[in-house]
């Protein structure tokens, strides 16, 4: 007998989650601490389901869904995005493999139920290849509701038996950018993952990501004062509990490159990235990346990595494997809705913004790359 409750972030879970977890694929995002500060500072209005097992004794928790409601603007329907909150890169829920495809659905049915929650739901950085995928395109086409796949991707992904490059020519131009930068002096990678220590380096992160292209662009976390608030008690919190820090690359002492990590199960996750653009040519970025995946697999707890980043990135150059990511827009029971009809058409049109805005820069970018094409094949 499987039950779903609804219930906020302040639900003590820690137990139960952590048993859970063992016995199911795992989401950093879902965390109970990470959902707790989104909801302590205001930054995401958060739902979460819990499917229980009332047949075990005592009850036992068998799948945890977090979901954020979204109000776009005002008199805007609400609509439930499966990412719990902004920052958030995988909005795949926790489910135990072995009741997957009887939580599903008690859990769709909860969202049709609960007269507070929106029926439209968008889901955003959702594992496709996985079981609970399966179950909820089953229950989909059961329920007969309205659905629209926006767009699907493959993220980079690595794990210890495939995905990582040994050899060709990004391999060797790795070898030759450390060459490089060991020649300024002496070169080091730390991860110290003692909460005092990735508060320091988190601020570095910072720091390097607002003197960024980002913060030039108004998109690196210091740039709002909120979002700063948030990230900064979310690291400290998930860090607090071994679950966080931030990996430094370090020529002299000085910190060039940044990579804030994250942990859940048997998985690390490469959150966000930021380097010092006056060492751009030694690529520090992805020299950080390399020499944090090995330092990830020297630990035996950790089984996989996820890039939390896109195809086109430069996590792609040098890992192999990838998970396909999906993006739909779903009406949770039978039928359509206003509400779904014009969520869809509010996401289509940024879409087509979005394409339009990637084009534009691609024109005026264009010159520049022209202009220097002939110089290159001088060379």
């Amino acid at each position: 007998m499987i039950s779903v409750s609804i219930c906020s972030p302040n639900t003590d879970l820690a137990a139960t989650w952590t048993d859970l977890v063992g016995r199911a694929p795992s989401n950093v995002f879902m965390e109970p601490a990470a959902l707790r500060v989104a909801e302590a500072t205001g930054f995401a209005d958060i739902h979460m389901l819990l499917a229980w097992d009332d047949a075990a004794t005592p009850h036992r928790l068998v799948g945890m869904w977090a979901l954020q409601v979204k109000r776009i603007a005002p008199f805007w329907p609400s609509v439930l995005d499966s990412r719990p909150f902004n920052y958030a890169f995988l909005s795949t829920p926790v489910i135990d493999p072995a009741y997957v495809d009887v939580v599903m659905p008690a859990m769709l049915a909860a969202i049709q139920n609960d007269p507070d929650l929106p029926k439209v739901l968008h889901l955003h950085s959702f594992e496709q290849e996985t079981s609970c995928y399966a179950a909820l395109q089953r229950e989909l086409t059961r329920q007969g509701g309205a659905q629209r796949m926006l767009d699907e991707t493959n993220r980079p992904y690595a794990t210890r038996e495939e995905g990582i490059k040994k050899s060709g020519s990004t391999r060797k131009k790795l070898r030759q950018d450390w060459n490089r930068l060991t020649a300024l002096g002496a070169v080091d990678v730390i991860n110290d993952r003692s909460p005092s220590r990735v508060a320091e380096a988190f601020e570095i992160f910072l720091k390097l990501e607002q003197a960024s292209w980002k913060g030039a662009r108004g998109t690196a976390l210091l740039c709002d004062d909120a979002d700063a608030a948030f990230v900064r008690e979310l690291t400290a919190k998930l860090s607090a509990e071994g679950r966080a820090s931030v990996a430094l690359l370090r020529v002299e002492g000085k910190a060039i490159a940044a990579q804030v990590l994250m942990y859940s199960g048997c998985t690390a996750y490469t959150w966000k990235t930021a380097f010092d653009a006056d060492y751009a040519r030694y690529s520090p970025g992805m020299l950080l990346v390399d020499k944090v995946t090995e330092l990830l697999f020297a630990d035996p707890a950790i089984e996989s990595i996820d890039s939390c980043s896109y195809e086109d990135g430069f996590m792609a150059k040098l890992w192999t494997a990838r998970r396909r990511m999906v993006e739909m827009l779903i009406h949770v029971g039978p039928g359509t809705s206003a509400a779904f009809a014009l969520e869809q058409a509010r996401l289509l049109g940024y879409q087509e913004a979005k394409k339009i805005r990637n084009q534009w820069r691609a024109r005026r970018a264009a010159p520049v790359s022209q202009a220097k094409a002939p110089l290159a094949r001088a060379s």
